[in-house]
């Protein structure tokens, strides 16, 4: 029988269990991966995934090394109101994008998302649990799942034209620029009326 808990002395448990969490998100997806089966696949105790990360969205969070925590993101968007809320979210999205150096992992998830099912799988489960679909409830306008699907259309179409095909004048506008020109369609996704 295997021994779980905490390795002795500075043993990577951490990066061990993101290392176990990565590969059954990307794998399973979101709701399929517990973190008792990521415990056990890093050979800890499932104390101590809740210990470093806090819960399982924390961990999903965390294995896809974002550079914010959206269950802070997503109310702080919502605190000023519905709105103003599609050009607050332009403005934000391409805060972080262009905040970050290189744009890191999550430029390389975005490219991957296009051609391997496990970086698609993150991808969705980051943009509809996480941020799309809590933006869409909280906008209040009713059937959120539909109205997360069409602001990814947007926010997923903008990242893909400025920041893996460069294309121009979009690639390099300013947020304020942007905001005023895709900002109306995004709000128009969370509080218009639907014709399905």
């Amino acid at each position: 029988m295997s021994r779980v808990g905490r390795r002795p002395g500075d043993s990577g448990t951490r990066q061990a269990i993101l290392s176990a969490a990565k590969e059954a998100f990307g794998t399973q997806g979101y709701g399929a991966t517990s973190l008792r089966a990521v415990a056990r696949t890093a050979g800890v105790d499932p104390a101590l995934v809740t210990h470093f990360f806090g819960s399982k969205d924390g961990l999903f969070t965390a294995a896809l090394e974002l550079p914010l925590d959206p269950g802070t993101l997503v109310p702080a968007l919502l605190a000023e109101g519905v709105d103003g809320l599609g050009e607050r979210i332009v403005r934000t999205f391409l805060g972080v994008w262009d905040g970050t150096p290189g744009q890191g992992p999550m430029l390389a998830m975005l490219r991957s998302a296009v051609s391997h099912e496990d970086s698609a799988t993150m991808l969705r489960g980051l943009l509809q649990r996480l941020i799309l679909r809590p933006l869409a409830a909280g906008a209040g306008a009713g059937d959120p799942d539909l109205r997360a699907a069409l602001l990814a259309t947007q926010v997923v179409g903008l990242a893909v034209i400025r920041y893996v095909l460069r294309l121009e004048p979009v690639a390099s506008a300013t947020a304020d620029e942007l905001a005023p020109l895709v900002g109306p369609t995004l709000q128009r996704y969370l509080t218009g009326p639907l014709v399905t």
